[in-house]
């Protein structure tokens, strides 16, 4: 047998009786539900790598700064000292190696002291900060002398010995033609 469907007043009325569950509150964002965990395990554990790679220049200077990057900050067990991972291009990795102690001094200096013990290298491509990434200036070219300072220049030369000769042209020419030394085509 066929149960009909109750008429709209019938299925108020039902409605009013029955107690119904709320709407679920939607979920919260996920950065404000872990805000105070982060907070809590920057202030347990640091920022890590992140932190210096802003100030990484000032840390080693410009001459490592340009082969290192660092990579990874792993804190030791117990409060000990941690691990930091830097990204080195390969030619360079001795001589990172070489300063290590130095660079651990510097990043210690930085963070705290105690906050690093270790240094790994890992060697892969680096790319140079931007603000050290442009090319160096080059020097203009030498212009090419007047026919009466080549005369000069020949008859200096003329005492030198044969094997020096060419060197000692070569040379003359370039600081006799070198536009910074500020000299005008007239020999002042």
């Amino acid at each position: 047998m066929r149960r009909t469907l109750p008429t709209d007043a019938e299925a108020r009325e039902i409605l009013s009786r029955r107690r119904t569950r709320p709407a679920p509150r939607p979920a919260p964002k996920a950065g404000r539900a872990l805000q105070a965990l982060i907070k809590e395990l920057d202030g347990r554990f640091g920022r890590g790598a992140t932190a210096l790679e802003p100030r990484w220049r000032e840390i080693v200077g410009d001459r490592l700064a340009r082969v290192t990057r660092p990579q990874k900050l792993t804190k030791g067990r117990g409060g000990a000292g941690g691990t930091l991972e830097l990204r080195v291009a390969g030619p360079a990795a001795l001589l990172v190696q070489h300063q290590s102690e130095d660079i651990l001094a510097r990043v210690n200096l930085f963070l705290g002291a105690g906050s690093v013990d270790r240094l790994r290298i890992a060697q892969g491509p680096v790319k140079p900060p931007p603000d050290l990434a442009a090319a160096p200036k080059r020097r203009p070219a030498a212009q090419p002398l007047a026919a009466h300072e080549e005369a000069d220049l020949k008859a200096a030369l003329d005492g030198a010995p044969d094997s020096l000769k060419g060197p000692l042209e070569r040379l003359g020419r370039a600081v006799l033609g070198d536009p910074e030394k500020g000299r005008d085509r007239s020999g002042r």
